[in-house]
């Protein structure tokens, strides 16, 4: 017994400790005592937050503002630094980043510790936060994470709470939605979790529009955006700058985009290619009648691998979404996105060196900032195949006899014939099911007792 303490303390404080110290570098970078090479990447909080801050204080959303380009629950992100009104805006606000990340770690470190699951996810949230950088405490997406990974691991217990948690991550940043796309849709739990998603959605984005105006003007802000210097389609232009292509980089709506000739061509085919994502996703969603324990996780990692490699914008601060969902797949055990998980931390630590420190590089279309963007998004592209690939394999594994969903729909493992004791209940007295007999020693066994 003492042992097994022994080990479960050494479990919890290593990754604590690794936590606490990457997070003091980080914090030292956003509070500007370490600087690193390129823009400062806290002027989005010290500036931009603060300003639409003042804004919100009044009353209305930042209507007049086209870099306003989030949903109407981001206020509650923008308005959180009143929480702590003896620091000025921005410290206050990494105060809060640091206190979500906290509770972050602990749902990993709690999750590792349960059945079926390992503690490995852990390591891919410290490692993954860290490798972004001091982007990942100057922005607000850090929070929307944490609630997107809060929901899949309340998913397999408490399907309202995942649901809520799903809604509200959606009204946050939007992208939380792709964490249904693996969900059951039959069942008790299923029908718990999709009406509970709804009804929060309807619900809050109600109580936003009659709360203040300008709630939904985050829509056509967003519809406007062009093609990003950091996105994959921007390389077609970063190389045609050096064969005389006349366009430029300027800002426009909130980020660095290119304008010119072909540039709406770009932007037009990045969303076919969204949209051939979205046909592919449908298509598996079809054919997954038989979800296994991490299917729901799989799912949303390649979804929202998916859209975020095709996007018109891949902004730095995307790839701590991808982040907290790669940790989720690496603690439910039996998930496949290992790989592409570990592709995922490699395109964080490319991320930090494109941005902020050869950003200038970047803009520029220099061929160091070339071959940076190169790798990045190589590595993403990678990344959704591999993901892609693993989760349709999952189709065929699951109808050779892989663990499926329980007998209410709700996607609760329990074993069917052939499965082993992969996901099997244990009976009520606590100890250890029998595996199934092999047709063989049924056959000895009859032959022993005279049947």
């Amino acid at each position: 017994m003492t042992t097994i303490r022994t080990g479960t303390v050494r479990g919890v404080w290593l990754p604590v400790a690794a936590w606490a110290a990457t997070r003091a570098v980080v914090l030292l970078c956003v509070l500007r005592v370490l600087v690193l090479p390129g823009p400062d990447v806290t002027t989005d909080v010290s500036v931009i937050y603060q300003g639409w801050f003042d804004v919100l204080r009044s009353g209305t959303f930042p209507r007049a503002d086209v870099t306003w380009q989030y949903p109407p629950a981001a206020a509650l992100a923008i308005l959180s630094p009143a929480l702590l009104p003896f620091l000025d805006y921005a410290p206050a606000f990494f105060t809060l980043v640091l206190l979500t990340d906290a509770v972050a770690l602990a749902l990993f470190l709690r999750a590792g510790r349960r059945p079926g699951h390992r503690p490995a996810g852990a390591w891919v949230w410290i490692a993954g936060v860290a490798l972004l950088g001091p982007t990942a405490y100057a922005r607000y997406d850090l929070m929307v994470t944490a609630v997107a990974v809060a929901a899949l691991f309340a998913a397999v217990r408490r399907p309202r709470v995942a649901g809520a948690l799903i809604a509200f991550g959606a009204l946050l940043k939007v992208w939380p939605a792709l964490l249904l796309t693996g969900a059951a849709v039959r069942g008790r739990r299923a029908r718990a979790l999709w009406w509970s998603a709804g009804a929060t959605a309807a619900g809050l984005t109600l109580f936003f529009v009659a709360a203040a105006p300008g709630a939904l003007a985050f829509l056509t802000f967003q519809r406007d955006r062009g093609t990003e210097v950091e996105s994959l389609g921007a390389l077609v232009f970063h190389f045609a700058r050096h064969f005389g292509w006349p366009g430029q980089v300027l800002l426009n709506y909130g980020s660095l985009e290119f304008l010119g000739p072909g540039v709406a061509l770009a932007g037009t085919v990045a969303l076919t290619l969204s949209l051939a994502a979205a046909g592919w996703l449908f298509l598996w969603r079809v054919r997954a009648r038989t979800p296994g324990p991490a299917t729901l996780c799989e799912a949303a990692f390649t979804a929202t691998l998916l859209f975020t490699t095709t996007s018109r914008v891949i902004s730095p601060q995307y790839m701590l979404w991808l982040v907290g969902l790669a940790a989720v797949c690496v603690t439910v055990r039996g998930c496949r996105q290992t790989p592409s998980a570990v592709l995922v931390l490699l395109a964080t630590g490319g991320t930090l060196l494109e941005f902020p420190v050869r950003f200038a590089d970047v803009v520029a279309s220099d061929p160091k900032g070339i071959a940076l963007l190169v790798v990045r998004n190589g590595l993403l592209v990678a990344a959704s195949l591999l993901a892609c690939r693993r989760l349709w394999v999952s189709l065929r594994d699951g109808e050779d006899g892989g663990s499926g969903p329980g007998e209410d729909g709700s996607g609760d493992s329990v074993p069917r014939e052939g499965a082993g004791v992969v996901g099997a209940r244990t009976p009520a007295d606590g100890t250890a099911a029998a595996p199934p007999l092999t047709a063989a020693a049924a056959a000895v066994r009859r032959r022993a007792s005279g049947g």
